[in-house]
């Protein structure tokens, strides 16, 4: 049986939104951020944090830091029963929307080594590995990838964004499904 899945809205991130992204980033990480580093970024002019509620509650959250030209993204996270409904895609395409509006002409990020799945969303829109980072997270000694875009700036890029953003519209006409609430 389908369920039709509420409205999914992105918008920046608010102090009243924290206690319920700190939730999801114990879920998510091993090593999760202090709640007290969300409410520091909330103040920090260059960061960029953006929630994904669905019926009112975070299911996601992402951000960035954008420094002269660079966005480096720090953190995305969806909640485990909100994965694969492309929440985590949306994010995405939110932050790097930001981060040319902010005239950033590339992106980067570090991966876990094992994270394909991530991995393959950042691909598809545009990141490619220049570096391992070696030991890089301490929870596991575990190496990241160091991903960046082309310039973001190109008229090529912004084609591969209009794009991507055309085919989750096309999909959320297509098919509305709706994980299971969060318990």
């Amino acid at each position: 049986m389908a369920i039709v899945m509420p409205q999914l809205v992105i918008e920046p991130m608010r102090a009243e939104d924290i206690p319920e992204m700190m939730e999801i980033e114990r879920m998510c990480f091993r090593t999760p951020w202090h709640e007290n580093a969300f409410y520091n970024e909330l103040t920090h002019q260059p960061a960029c944090y953006l929630v994904a509620k669905v019926g009112g509650r975070v299911v996601g959250y992402a951000g960035m830091w954008v420094i002269m030209d660079e966005a480096h993204i720090t953190t995305l996270a969806v909640h485990p029963h909100y994965r694969r409904h492309h929440i985590g895609e949306k994010l995405l395409l939110g932050l790097l929307e930001c981060a040319i509006a902010r005239r950033a002409r590339h992106a980067t990020l570090e991966v876990r080594e094992t994270n394909i799945a991530a991995q393959r969303l950042y691909t598809k829109y545009g990141f490619y590995t220049v570096a391992i980072r070696k030991g890089y997270y301490s929870d596991t000694g575990e190496d990241a990838l160091i991903m960046w875009t082309p310039d973001m700036q190109t008229p090529q890029y912004r084609q591969l964004l209009r794009a991507n953003r055309w085919k989750l519209l096309r999909g959320e006409r297509d098919a509305r499904e709706d994980p299971p609430d969060i318990p």
